[in-house]
């Protein structure tokens, strides 16, 4: 007579969740650290996957393998998986320093102006915070601080009679909330249409006050919309903290593709970790037949991403009610829409670059 089966334990749950492989980090979920709490009572099994990010691209595929896994175990009937999503603290460089309240620092950087980079750097803050993330955006592009219009933020400055702006919190600048993400910008300093004619070591000053005079709240993620160019502000930022890493954008004529060479160069120069490369104004879609017209070239994003072995992030249509949006504070253009498709899909594999570039550094 055959003995009755012997239950499956936890360590047997363990066990079957080290044969699912995450296929980013190459490495299986309970080395990664990422299981907790399994238990098993009466063939019902309970775990948690604690990812390190809640825009992590593959979260389905994991837990669908995750839970086949361990339902084959003998005696299982029942299988519960929680998701949970934790950002880890960045790993930073030596000398740099860490920006209270904020566990990872996204650049987004190009190397010309009119690429549409604010764009993106708003965008991206908000299919991050989409997710659930707590998400800052940083506008310090100092020369055209245009975050707040985007956002349809108040742009009245600090200490306005009018009120609105940023207040005092902690005896620190408490940034503004709009649309779920905490904001500071430039544009909140100083008087509006009243131009900055500033040298490097008043720009400096300024960079060090915007990030560590703030009093940030718990962020996930604070991405950092750069003044175009390899000037000082970009300097100073990535020798002051420790960057996740830096998003550039890019349009596909050769004329954006060449500026861009020397701002992934200066990046890589300083031991900045670039993400990838987003196509912006990628191409138009007809709203009649659907065809895509390339409007500004072809190819640039992918030559870019060839030429320097970085991921081309994401190619981003060129999309009328995003330029309205801009101008009107209406951000995005709805969630079916390409466009607003493309952001969110860029932000999943922007997280994803910051988990993997995060799990390298810390091994």
């Amino acid at each position: 007579m055959e003995s009755a089966m012997t239950p499956s334990t936890a360590e047997d749950v363990l066990n079957a969740l080290r044969r699912v492989i995450d296929p980013e980090l190459r490495r299986d979920l309970v080395s990664l650290g990422i299981v907790r709490n399994a238990q098993v009572e009466d063939g019902v099994a309970r775990f948690v996957l604690r990812l390190t990010t809640s825009a992590c691209p593959i979260r389905d595929h994991l837990e669908r393998m995750a839970r086949q896994a361990v339902a084959a175990l003998p005696g299982i009937r029942e299988v519960h998986v929680k998701v949970e999503a934790e950002v880890p603290r960045g790993f930073g460089l030596p000398g740099r320093r860490d920006i209270p309240g904020v566990r990872q620092v996204i650049a987004v950087a190009s190397g010309k102006g009119g690429v549409g980079k604010s764009t993106v750097a708003v965008h991206l803050a908000l299919a991050l915070a989409e997710t659930g993330a707590q998400v800052g955006l940083l506008d310090a592009d100092f020369y055209g601080p245009n975050v707040p219009q985007m956002l349809g933020s108040d742009p009245r400055p600090f200490g306005s009679r009018a009120g609105g702006g940023p207040t005092l919190r902690n005896d620190r600048l408490a940034p503004v909330e709009a649309r779920g993400l905490q904001v500071m910008s430039f544009a909140y300093l100083v008087e509006p249409g009243k131009p900055v004619i500033w040298r490097g070591p008043l720009l400096m000053s300024a960079v060090q006050q915007m990030l560590f005079d703030v009093d940030w709240a718990d962020l996930d993620y604070l991405v950092v919309d750069l003044p175009p160019g390899t000037g000082d502000v970009p300097l100073s930022l990535v020798q002051l903290i420790s960057l996740a890493g830096v998003v550039v954008v890019t349009t596909p004529q050769n004329v954006a593709v060449a500026d861009v060479v020397r701002c992934i160069e200066m990046f890589q120069v300083t031991n900045a970790p670039v993400l990838g490369v987003v196509e912006n104004m990628s191409y138009l879609q007809c709203p009649d037949c659907g065809r895509r017209l390339e409007v500004f070239g072809h190819g640039g994003g992918q030559w870019l991403a060839e030429q320097f072995d970085i991921p081309l992030l994401g190619q981003i249509p060129l999309a009328p009610a995003i330029c309205a949006g801009g101008d009107l504070g209406q951000p995005m253009s709805g969630p079916d829409s390409p466009v607003g498709h493309a952001f969110r899909q860029l932000a999943g594999k922007v997280a994803a670059q910051v988990s993997i570039r995060q799990f390298a550094g810390a091994n």
